[in-house]
């Protein structure tokens, strides 16, 4: 999967951003797995603190503050603006509860917010992984990978 985005990266000479709280810079690793990943992957962003959101990555204090970190909101403006600060035409944003501590009624461990930004669109998703903190972060950047091969799909 990495490979195909590699090439489809270069072919069309586009370039990806991360934007990750859970996951802890694991998709930016996976991403930069391959040799010449520098052709295509512009930066990273790890903002696992809520200061870090909006001093880093612009997220409005409001956004948190009513949504929480763990939301569609907050991951949306995780992804958009990482991709303007970036100068990049993906980004990727991952906001979500590893655990095992963390978990609420409403948020349960597992729970993972994803966002997908190109210059047209965004494209939202919850996710709700099974297993230890490791196996929900692994699975994490599984999806995240996959988000990003559909949107180079969508975007050619």
């Amino acid at each position: 999967m990495i490979d195909f985005i590699a090439q489809h990266c270069i072919a069309h000479h586009q370039s990806i951003t991360t934007a990750e709280s859970c996951t802890g810079g694991l998709l930016a690793g996976a991403l930069t797995e391959i040799s010449g990943s520098s052709q295509w992957f512009k930066q990273g962003w790890v903002t696992y603190s809520n200061e870090a959101k909006e001093r880093l990555l612009k997220v409005q204090a409001a956004t948190l503050e009513q949504y929480g970190a763990v939301s569609e909101a907050t991951v949306q403006e995780m992804a958009e603006n990482a991709r303007i600060l970036a100068l990049s035409d993906y980004a990727i944003a991952i906001s979500g509860i590893a655990g095992p501590t963390g978990g609420s009624a409403e948020k349960p461990v597992g729970t993972v917010w994803f966002a997908c930004a190109t210059e047209r669109q965004t494209i939202t998703e919850k996710q709700h992984f099974q297993g230890n903190r490791s196996q929900v972060r692994q699975q994490a950047v599984k999806h995240a990978l996959q988000m990003i091969q559909q949107a180079l799909f969508v975007k050619g």
